[in-house]
């Protein structure tokens, strides 16, 4: 009796004998009667990644964040349980990794409103107003004063001076402000959706579909870059890592609570966000 055979062998546990998550998911797309080409189209995975996958090649991926998403996307398009998957790739490439506390990194990032700005722009002219009407007021003060001082020298009959009237200064309150406008959705065309996205992470993969199924960009937007797209009719986007990339749609800011590493396939139209 061979050892290696043995049901005892501490090598012969079920795990060993699972197959690998690449094989696994060509095994299930397989089964399911799909091709790379349809998975890649109903995943939004591009397809030289999908190939690289299932050939347990994940440096294509762009890190562990990004490989642990495509796993899950691509098991439940063949329908695998991603969670499975996802722990064993876990378990294969050194625990889950833990999660970038985004938050004040977000909050750096964070486009301010238009419609604040005013606010600013009126306490300004409050101000200059305030310091016009003082600067006169002096002015004023101290021409009346040289005009008596010069009359009682040359000795003039001093009569009483008119009681000085006292001006009044502007209040602050006494300025209206400008209404606010919505500047963030004047900014959008109306027969149009408009969707920018911001990267506040590090690096994300983003896409972006026309209504047509056009492919309008594909790739990934670093620190800092902003991606703007508009159609007709529609936009289909996909956020590899949502909790990295901030939103924008028709001028107003999408305020959806993504996480870092979530994978997120949106569609928006014409109109508020919440109409998309």
């Amino acid at each position: 009796m061979s050892i290696g055979n043995s049901p005892d062998f501490p090598g012969n546990s079920p795990e060993d004998d699972r197959p690998s998550i690449g094989r696994a998911l060509q095994q299930a797309r397989i089964a399911a009667g799909l091709t790379v080409d349809e998975v890649s189209t109903s995943t939004r995975v591009r397809i030289p990644i999908v190939h690289a996958i299932e050939s347990d090649d994940f440096s294509r991926c762009g890190g562990d964040v990004y490989a642990r998403g495509h796993i899950r996307t691509l098991a439940t398009a063949v329908g695998l349980d991603a969670s499975e998957l996802v722990a064993q790739y876990d378990g294969e490439h050194g625990g889950r990794p833990a999660p970038t506390p985004a938050a004040p990194l977000f909050e750096a990032e964070r486009i301010r409103p238009e419609p604040r700005r005013p606010n600013w722009t009126a306490a300004m002219v409050a101000a200059i107003v305030a310091v016009v009407g003082f600067v006169g007021f002096t002015m004023f003060s101290g021409t009346d004063k040289q005009s008596g001082t010069r009359s009682v020298a040359e000795g003039a009959t001093a009569t009483a001076p008119a009681p000085k009237p006292t001006p009044t200064k502007p209040k602050p309150t006494d300025v209206k402000p400008p209404a606010p406008s919505d500047s963030a959705i004047a900014a959008a065309p109306a027969d149009r959706v408009t969707v920018k996205m911001v990267a506040t992470g590090e690096k994300s993969w983003v896409s972006a579909r026309a209504h047509n199924g056009r492919l309008l960009f594909d790739g990934f937007l670093n620190q800092g870059e902003s991606k703007t797209f508009t159609d007709p009719k529609k936009l289909d986007v996909v956020l590899g890592d949502a909790g990295a990339v901030q939103l924008f749609v028709n001028g107003k800011e999408v305020e959806d609570d993504f996480r870092p590493g979530q994978v997120e396939r949106l569609t928006y139209t014409k109109g508020d966000p919440e109409a998309g």
